[in-house]
């Protein structure tokens, strides 16, 4: 809700309810929202008090204002004091900004994507809302609404995952003492696991046609992209993610030994990928000069915060996603990763070298390409088998020896 809408409703005219000084006032609580908020009157010391009781969709009603306003005027008859008014909570703006000036710095990418998701559709609905004000119900709505615009599961956890984060930092630097809001609302369920790889001719394929922007040229032999072909070599054959390989500098390219140094991966564990012939060749020619200098960057020689619309664009135009409904079958740029550790587990690779390969915090994360290596799996039973049947005739032919001796 903006400041004006705000300062709109708080004005709005009440009108007298079935309860005498009970007041009703509509106003919008949630931008587009009709709600009701309840208003109570008495008098203190001779003075006329107005109070705010609370909003219809907190599950405030008519009669339940009417129960306050009889407490506070007991409590006044009988010469008590009325509760101290408690201090305000403060706004969920407030936190958020503060959230995401700590993201710039902790949180991968500069925390990009935290801040687009907030200033998108969290900042519009919850901005001009204190902290206590924001319940469960409130959302649970949210949820709704965004799945209503057609977001994914996936998509819409991100949002409420923030909006988490955004409360426990602020209980966590003793900015906000309460409860959660989140921990009442459910989490979507989310499957989206990818299962599209590419097959190394379709790599190949698109590999060589990524070089080509096929809407910036009529030629295919002009407007080359080396560049985009490079960041997408790369992934298929280290697993890196978009962030990773953005994230590469000069000082973290060891030739010597055919390592890349990956220093600030989205799980915070540092590890190396290793170099292929074809990523050690290319690297070399694009290693900058300055060590503290990017690998890859925009043609403004800052740092690429997206892959290129070109990619899209070349996948559209081999064809790779016709007829996909489901996407997670849909190619992506994250299915180049993907595709790195579905060719390891086809060859027989451990789960665990998979994991570390691949930066995965728990082996749990790689059991999804284990279902590709069936003949991995059977070799090793055969294998166990021969060394039983081996041991077992061992086993036998000495004690036909000792028969024999007795």
């Amino acid at each position: 809700m903006t400041k004006k809408k705000k300062r709109y409703s708080e004005q709005t005219k009440r009108h007298g309810s079935q309860f005498p000084g009970v007041y009703e006032r509509e106003a919008e609580r949630v931008i587009g929202k009709p709600d009701i908020v309840y208003d109570i009157s008495y008098k203190k010391a001779g003075k006329k008090v107005w109070e705010k009781i609370g909003w219809k969709s907190q599950g405030y009603s008519a009669d339940l204002a009417r129960q306050i306003r009889n407490e506070r005027i007991i409590t006044l008859q009988h010469g008590h004091e009325l509760p101290k008014e408690k201090k305000k909570a403060p706004f969920f703006k407030g936190a958020a900004k503060k959230y995401m000036d700590w993201a710039k710095v902790n949180k991968t990418r500069e925390g990009i994507d935290d801040i687009r998701r907030y200033k998108s559709r969290i900042a519009p609905r919850f901005d001009d809302e204190r902290m206590d004000e924001i319940s469960s119900f409130d959302l649970e709505r949210f949820k709704s609404d965004l799945s209503k615009e057609g977001l994914s599961p996936a998509s819409v956890k991100h949002y409420l995952v923030l909006i988490r984060q955004i409360y426990n930092k602020a209980i966590e630097w003793g900015d906000w003492v309460g409860r959660n809001p989140i921990t009442g609302v459910k989490m979507p369920t989310v499957q989206n696991h990818r299962e599209r790889f590419l097959s190394f001719e379709e790599a190949d394929t698109l590999l060589k046609l990524l070089k080509i922007d096929p809407h910036r040229t009529k030629n295919p032999g002009d407007k080359k992209d080396p560049q985009l072909h490079d960041i997408c070599l790369l992934s298929l054959h280290t697993g890196m993610r978009a962030g990773e390989v953005f994230n590469i500098k000069g000082q973290d390219l060891d030739f010597e030994n055919g390592l890349i140094n990956i220093s600030n991966p989205k799980n915070k564990t540092a590890r190396k990928a290793i170099m292929t012939v074809a990523v050690r060749e290319m690297l070399i020619r694009r290693k900058p000069t300055n060590p503290n200098d990017l690998v890859f960057r925009d043609r403004n020689r800052e740092k690429i915060t997206t892959i290129s619309q070109s990619f899209r664009r070349t996948v559209n135009a081999l064809g790779l996603n016709e007829g996909i409904t489901d996407q997670r079958q849909a190619l992506t740029f994250h299915s180049l990763r993907h595709s790195f550790a579905s060719w390891l587990a086809i060859q027989g690779t451990p789960i665990y070298t998979i994991a570390k390969l691949m930066g995965h915090k728990s082996i749990a994360m790689s059991e999804r390409y284990s279902h590709l290596s069936p003949d991995h799996k059977k070799q090793a039973v055969m294998g166990m088998e021969q060394a039983f049947n081996c041991t077992r005739n061992s086993i036998d032919l000495q004690r036909a020896e000792e028969n024999n001796i007795k």
